[in-house]
């Protein structure tokens, strides 16, 4: 066996109507041990931004592209409408295949399927476990009148009625790191069905909530949830006994916020999924990888991004190219999420925008003055601020939280500016230097 290719191999984690307040490091009672280490250990997207339904967060997950250049702006596609994600968008998957990867998908697919071009394996995936439609039984896998659970594109996966679907879909999972043949990397999209309605979940997880959540709804979401973040330690369980895990890159996301009729919450923010209020759009995410650097994990990326940043974020990556494809709306956030701390600082006009460690940032008056100096009120692993510069000269008042439309402004001019950069140039102490050398003066050396 080959040695695992220095491309990371990438498992891009969905998990369905998953509100802000529905993951414990975010203060929720509902248990998520697993989540919360990942995201703990790896570095917390707390500015991350989906759409507020499921089709338009999915289709820019696959093509890089707003929903409004897909004609998908319309809301969610329903199982008996012939639409699709277009057929002429390169989808995420291609892209990945292109560069040499294998692609998998096990789970929750809706981007289409009225015929048979519009099929996961048709636009990407070397195999696709999973069901077509938006919503089902968790159990019979059924959805109105039909059965909707296949293995690839022809046969019915009947077998599996019966089983849940968060335990059908984790061993799937597991199953591929398993047999995964590590001459290629590995690409696995694994978009649960967890926590969608219907609130269906095994009883030995809802009933643990007994004493803590009142509201049925919401101790049954609670135990969905519960569910599937067992399933997904049991996958980092089985990355880490495999060859995989130290060249494994992991990204969670919500496709939207969650659905508060039916026990999801996203305090403290305001509405829920199908809204355009923060509660609506503003999700749950984190990436997880040796890849990044030692001293930024276990910190939180304030920057903004956008679920349609992945798609070049992760073809650049996998050292791919995205030649071929139509005008991307999405931007690499690579540099951004795995070197949070990038120090440097850009003013245009009245703003002034500081990304990384900037150095002290207390107030010292003179020593005459009697004053005593006025400590940074930052805390521990900020890594950006803005300022208006003319109304705050002092840099008192930060408002990268207030003014994200800016900060997205002013961080792509920087990152224009980094487009341009030339190698750094740092060498190490040549000893032949030393005066010693030379008569006891500092002098040319070579």
């Amino acid at each position: 066996m080959k040695a695992i290719s220095p491309r990371p191999n990438i498992l891009l984690i969905v998990a369905d109507d998953y509100g802000w307040h529905d993951v414990g490091y975010h203060g929720s009672v509902i248990e998520t041990p697993n989540l919360d280490k990942l995201a703990s250990d790896g570095v917390k997207l707390e500015n991350y931004y989906v759409q507020p339904i499921c089709t338009p967060t999915r289709s820019q997950l696959m093509s890089g592209r707003y929903q409004i250049h897909t004609g998908l702006q319309h809301g969610v596609i329903k199982p008996a409408v012939p639409n699709s994600l277009p057929l002429d968008e390169v989808t995420l998957a291609e892209k990945l295949k292109e560069s040499g990867y294998a692609t998998h998908m096990v789970g929750k697919w809706h981007l289409g399927f009225y015929k048979e071009a519009c099929l996961p394996t048709r636009r990407g995936f070397d195999s696709f476990f999973g069901y077509y439609t938006g919503a089902e039984d968790y159990f019979t896998h059924i959805r109105e009148t039909g059965y909707d659970l296949r293995r690839n594109e022809e046969e019915v996966a009947k077998e599996y009625a019966g089983q849940y679907s968060a335990f059908v879909f984790t061993k799937k999972i597991q199953n591929i790191i398993r047999q995964h043949n590590t001459d290629k990397p590995l690409f696995m999209y694994l978009p649960f069905q967890s926590v969608h309605a219907p609130l269906q979940v095994p009883s030995q997880y809802s009933d643990k909530y007994k004493e803590k959540i009142s509201d049925s709804n919401r101790r049954q979401l609670a135990g969905m949830v519960t569910c599937m973040d067992e399933g997904i330690g049991n996958i980092t369980a089985t990355l880490k006994e495999s060859s995989l895990w130290n060249n494994t890159l992991i990204i969670f996301s919500t496709d939207n916020g969650g659905q508060v009729y039916t026990g999801g919450n996203n305090w403290p923010f305001r509405g829920w999924k199908a809204s355009l209020w923060e509660g609506g759009v503003h999700g749950v995410g984190f990436v997880h990888s040796p890849l990044i650097q030692d001293e930024f994990r276990g910190t939180v990326h304030k920057g903004l991004i956008h679920v349609s940043d992945w798609f070049p974020t992760l073809v650049n990556l996998a050292g791919g190219v995205l030649n071929g494809t139509k005008p991307l709306d999405g931007f690499d956030q690579w540099e951004a999420i795995s070197h949070t701390s990038m120090r440097s600082a850009i003013r245009v006009g009245d703003w002034k925008l500081i990304t990384g460690d900037p150095g002290n940032g207390s107030w010292i008056p003179p020593p005459e003055s009697g004053q005593k100096p006025i400590i940074s009120p930052d805390k521990p692993g900020k890594h950006l601020w803005l300022f208006n510069i003319k109304d705050d000269p002092n840099e008192k008042f930060d408002l990268s939280n207030s003014q994200p439309a800016k900060v997205k402004e002013l961080l792509a001019k920087l990152a224009a500016y980094y487009e341009t950069a030339v190698p750094v140039r740092f060498p190490d102490p040549d000893p032949r230097s030393d005066p010693s050398k030379h008569g006891g003066a500092w002098g040319p050396w070579q």
